[in-house]
């Protein structure tokens, strides 16, 4: 069993942005959902995490690892699938694997390749493995990017907005693939995708302007909200005045007419009938989103 322990992670960039506010979480073994708009500071934890840049202050340990001060060490343990997994063209999957395992340190040939062919086959590329990487779809490119953080059975992964442009099909066969993988290491998945934490994970934060606004598991995040989210359709030209008096936590467009959620103690009547609260709202809930379309 590992233990990541983030504390007091600072990181304040040249234009003034503050990307990481003072973020502290402790993670073990298991898939780790963290849940967050674009921009929220999301992608500055995990390339901190994963030292491709320095924080301003604060620390993080994996286990015996100081990450800010040992770079070189945490490297050895951990796997990186970045938001976009560049590919060099005209290479194959195959050729790919291999050549990373020889800069991850496999200098032994047959050790190397029963270690590819594991991976290609653990991620179901087997079969392609002398076809082209550029000619892959997205959801098979995000395969072989979970493939080569699988190198040198890392005990930390960070894959950072793995499924966004896949299709329903390809995001369902990468959950299944990420869960296999998330039994025996710790997982950070990292995405403004509220479904891909909500299929994946028991436990998750919430990161809006470069803060955590809620570490624990969702169900518990949904259960708090139980009996205070009510919803209704509502004119668009009327729109603007329910959210000067309702708190607004989301709306969306049914059937052309905004669909809102609102939060509330009491029920607020005029209409309004109380739902089932879920991970969406929790989300749009924790960062105090008013008026956003979803």
């Amino acid at each position: 069993m590992s233990i990541l322990k983030i504390t007091n992670l600072s990181k304040t960039y040249a234009n003034g942005v503050k990307a990481l506010d003072n973020v502290s979480l402790e993670l073990e073994n298991g898939m780790f959902g963290l849940l967050g708009p674009n921009g929220a500071g999301k992608s500055s934890l995990m390339r901190t995490l994963a030292t491709l840049q320095e924080a301003d202050a604060g620390s993080a340990t994996l286990d015996d690892i100081d990450i800010l001060n040992e770079p070189a060490e945490i490297r050895k343990v951990l796997g990186y699938l970045p938001q976009e997994f560049g590919v060099y063209p005209r290479i194959t999957a195959e050729q790919l694997l291999t050549h990373l395992s020889i800069l991850k340190g496999i200098t032994n040939p047959g050790e190397r390749k029963e270690l590819v062919k594991y991976l290609l086959d653990k991620v179901n590329l087997y079969d392609k493995r002398n076809k082209s990487v550029k000619g892959f779809s997205g959801g098979m490119k995000q395969r072989v990017g979970i493939a080569q953080a699988l190198i040198g059975n890392p005990k930390l992964i960070i894959v950072d907005e793995p499924t966004a442009g896949l299709d329903p099909g390809e995001r369902n066969r990468f959950y299944n693939l990420l869960a296999d993988v998330g039994k025996e290491v710790i997982v950070i998945l990292s995405t403004h995708i509220v479904d891909d934490v909500r299929e994946l994970c028991t436990k998750m934060a919430i990161m809006n302007l470069g803060e955590i606004v809620y570490h624990g598991s969702p169900q518990t995040a949904i259960d708090e909200l139980r009996t205070k989210v009510y919803q209704k359709i509502v004119p668009r030209e009327e729109l603007e005045n329910y959210a000067q008096e309702y708190k607004i936590i989301s709306n969306k467009m049914v059937g052309g007419q905004p669909l809102i959620h609102v939060f509330s103690d009491v029920d607020p009547q005029n209409g309004f009938e109380q739902v089932t609260p879920n991970l969406e709202d929790v989300f749009f809930s924790k960062i105090n989103t008013s008026n956003v379309l979803v």
